[in-house]
């Protein structure tokens, strides 16, 4: 696994892509595979942060969501 910084969206599909394979069978923590594994995924939650937010809804959105679930 090569850990750099994730500038663009090739590279993003590429770190998921790396990443997803490990998923099945996820390296032991404090391991080096571990290690590597854990850093991939704080670059792809950083990326994901700056280029996909999620905005938080407003109390009262929040409400209605809910309200419209559980009738459901």
């Amino acid at each position: 696994m090569n850990i750099r910084p994730i500038r663009s969206d090739s590279e993003y599909r590429e770190a998921l892509k790396e990443v997803s394979a490990l998923f099945d069978c996820e390296p032991a923590p404090g391991t080096p595979e571990g290690d590597a594994f854990e850093v991939m995924l704080t670059l792809i939650e950083a990326y994901e942060a700056k280029h996909f937010p999620v905005d938080l809804p407003t109390p009262v959105e929040a409400i209605k969501f809910r309200m419209e679930q559980s009738v459901a």
